[in-house]
């Protein structure tokens, strides 16, 4: 894209890094701040601005070009627009070549309030990412020194409770298939069914809201089941008069520890209804049971991330967007490590059979990436359709979770 204003990102640490102002204009003086992360996804682009889980991070993209599919109605992961408070990227795209664009990807930005850099030398932002760790930065037009202390004032994400800017205000029901999905439905007695005359028999899931990604809610749709979503706030006695089959809890943003009221709803939860969690769900989980979590140095973020299930020996490549990790060698003796990572061995899986429950780091509903793991939510909810949803039947969900 044709350089605009010069602007620059700077670190906590000092380091700047320059480009040219992109999306929306800052006012004079100011300055958009935030963690600053990155993500290796090749494409996606839509899905990471929308991600709740992104709320208070500047993105980095790795990809070297976006913005060269445009922009569409069909992709966004919340209802509300970006969630990120920047974008960083290498080339922003002039043009925009995609049947599905509606709009390029800068007026987007612009009409989102989204402040973003091009041009950034996006390959030394993220050694240096890697190096030092995601910290937190700064993106404005005005002088280094001032944006660097910015960036310093700015709130760490350690100790950050970001659920209560991103859970929805009320509970809703959802009933939006994928587009795929369509055609998969299968109601309780196994025909064939339109999402609107899906049988009130089937597997009722409750989906605890913590910045759900909306593919989340449509892959529990096309797993045939049926989907009320609650607040983040929503406690366990109010969760269970709704007689669900089964709970899930969601991905979403900030620091697991800091979310003490979610922490406290799932240990009410746990052993008096089947449990699900996913990204921050998982962390959730493992805090009610008892095992503490920690910051990592940069997170994991992208859409090619190695999974290996312990049960089945399994890998499966992994959608992720997470900065905090489950400390698995403090899990308590009821509960069990499910998965691992392969690049650095982090937890990315537990099941807690006595209590019912299971959860994973990783994304399986994608959006954007990989369709390895989309059957954790068909094995959900085949599990919880079970007579009494036994432990029994909980250990085999754990290893296979129920893969074809």
């Amino acid at each position: 894209m044709s350089p605009g204003r010069k602007a620059r990102l700077c670190l906590a640490d000092g380091a700047i890094f320059e480009g040219f102002a992109v999306g929306a204009a800052l006012p004079a003086g100011g300055a958009a701040t935030g963690e600053v992360v990155f993500t290796t996804g090749m494409t996606g682009y839509q899905e990471v601005l929308t991600d709740p889980s992104y709320k208070g991070q500047i993105v980095t993209m790795t990809a070297p070009q976006i913005g060269n599919t445009g922009i569409n109605v069909d992709d966004p992961e919340n209802a509300e627009g970006p969630a990120v408070a920047g974008f960083v990227v290498r080339e922003l795209s002039e043009s925009a070549s995609s049947w599905r664009s509606t709009q390029d990807l800068d007026s987007y930005l612009a009409r989102a309030g989204v402040v973003a850099l091009t041009g950034v030398d996006t390959r030394r932002l993220t050694i240096h990412l890697r190096t030092t760790g995601s910290q937190n930065g700064a993106i404005g037009e005005g002088d280094s020194a001032t944006l660097v202390d910015r960036a310093k004032s700015a709130p760490a994400m350690e100790g950050l409770d970001l659920v209560g800017a991103v859970t929805c205000k009320q509970p809703y029901s959802f009933e939006t298939p994928t587009i795929e999905g369509f055609r998969t439905i299968r109601p309780r007695d196994g025909s064939s069914a339109d999402v609107a005359h899906v049988s009130a028999d089937v597997a009722h899931v409750v989906a605890v809201d913590f910045g759900m990604k909306t593919n989340i809610l449509r892959s529990w749709v096309d797993a045939g089941c049926r989907v009320t979503v609650v607040p983040a706030t929503t406690t366990a006695a109010e969760i269970l008069k709704l007689a669900p089959s089964g709970v899930f809890l969601s991905n979403g943003p900030g620091d697991p520890a800091a979310v003490e009221y979610a922490i406290r709803t799932v240990r009410d939860l746990l052993g008096k209804t089947p449990i699900f969690g996913i990204c921050l769900g998982h962390q959730l989980l493992a805090l009610a049971a008892g095992a503490p979590t920690y910051k990592l140095k940069f997170g994991h973020r992208g859409l090619n991330q190695p999974v290996k299930n312990l049960e089945t020996g399994r890998v499966e490549i992994t959608s992720q967007n997470h900065g905090f990790a489950v400390d698995a060698d403090k899990l308590p003796k009821h509960a069990k490590t499910t998965h691992v990572h392969l690049n650095d061995g982090t937890s990315e899986g537990l099941a807690i059979p006595e209590a019912r429950a299971y959860s994973v780091q990783f994304h399986p509903e994608a959006a954007a990436g990989p369709h390895d793991t989309l059957h954790l939510f068909q094995g959900f909810a085949r599990f919880v359709q079970q007579a009494g949803a036994s432990p029994a039947g909980l250990a085999g969900a754990s290893a296979g979770l129920g893969a074809e």
